[in-house]
């Protein structure tokens, strides 16, 4: 039998408990009580359980960062999300209030593999810096390369990301309609009941007030993003929740949109610090005209961030968000040719999806 899941704790209460919940799963678990023990198998199995006991001794071992790691801990308390950011891993749950969620990854794990979707988070670093039009733009530029692409609205407050592709009248699955989903969510379902453009489907709000999305939600959804896209966008606000949050532990990589200006790259500062909290590589995309003369080699100096690029914003934007036609708008220009830059940077390929219903 296929090894499915890998359990690394020294805690061995802990290890029984997750053997007995692999076995309600019937998927095949084995444990690693060291680091060092964990080091041969780390890449095979889809789920690797943490144990918080030895988070840290992992985080020191120099694995490699791969999907599918959960740290498994007593609380899921500032502690655990930080011992789960230094270890690599997407997800913090606690036993035994998510055993029925654990049952569920262990047997998501034994499914045939084809591959994890990349995820992209976009941040703006003040308000109106354009960091929806951004995740849109790169969402519309990877579905424009065959790439099956999830765009994410994690903003509650930002208006609706629907709105700036003209899809806020197509029925579909919102974030209202996930609330409260518990267990495991089928991937090929999310994609056919998502609304959607070509290969590009989004995820959005209702108009009115915002409800709460539970953690379980949060957790089942983005699992499902990974095994049925190729490529998740997610716009993230300021000031992200818990929704934000997890997207920025499963981001490989998180792009803070900078404005070419003095007081946005002030505000970019403090942002960036919180933003580490949360995701391991955090790069600097610069926006002009800089109306200072502010250069993109300054704002990267200054805020001590590896440069993902930058663009001047598109005079025809405004006017075409306005009409929900970015797209067309994407098409070519300094935005379209920046995200051909990042999206060749991630260097993404399709895979065949795992999950047929």
């Amino acid at each position: 039998m296929n090894l499915a899941a890998l359990i690394v704790t020294g805690d061995h209460t802990l290890a029984d408990d997750l053997l007995r919940l692999a076995a309600a799963a019937d998927a095949h678990a084995e444990v690693a009580y060291s680091a060092d023990e964990a080091r041969p198998a780390w890449t095979w199995p889809a789920l690797i359980l943490v144990g918080a006991d030895i988070a840290e001794d992992l985080a020191s071992a120099g694995l490699q960062r791969r999907p599918g790691v959960v740290l498994v801990a007593s609380g899921a308390g500032p502690d655990a999300y930080r011992l789960a950011v230094e270890a690599g891993a997407q997800d913090v749950v606690a036993l035994p209030d998510h055993e029925d969620w654990l049952i569920d990854a262990f047997a998501a794990a034994c499914e045939p593999e084809g591959g994890w979707a990349t995820t992209l988070c976009v941040v703006g670093a003040r308000g109106g810096a354009g960091a929806s039009v951004l995740a849109t733009a790169l969402g519309l530029s990877s579905a424009g390369q065959g790439l099956r692409t999830l765009l994410v609205d994690a903003d509650p407050y930002g208006g609706g990301i629907d709105l700036v592709l003209g899809l806020e009248s197509h029925e579909g699955v919102r974030w209202h309609d996930l609330a409260e989903r518990r267990g495991r969510l089928s991937a090929a379902t999310l994609r056919e009941t998502l609304p959607s453009s070509g290969d590009l489907s989004v995820l959005s709000w209702r108009r009115g007030e915002p409800v709460p999305i539970s953690e379980e939600a949060i957790r089942s959804l983005f699992d499902a993003a990974a095994r049925g896209f190729d490529l998740v966008v997610v716009d993230v606000p300021r000031h992200p929740g818990d929704l934000g949050r997890a997207a920025l532990r499963a981001a490989a990589v998180t792009l803070l949109l900078v404005p070419a200006e003095v007081r946005a790259t002030v505000a970019a500062d403090g942002l960036a610090t919180a933003l580490r909290r949360d995701t391991t590589d955090l790069r600097l995309v610069v926006q002009g005209p800089a109306p200072g003369g502010l250069t993109p080699d300054a704002v990267a100096s200054v805020l001590a961030l590896p440069s993902a690029g930058s663009f001047d914003r598109d005079r025809r934007l405004p006017a075409a968000l306005d009409g929900g036609d970015l797209e067309r708008a994407c098409r070519r220009g300094p935005l379209a040719d920046f995200c051909a830059t990042v999206l060749a940077d991630l260097a993404l390929q399709p895979y065949a999806y795992r999950e047929a219903a």
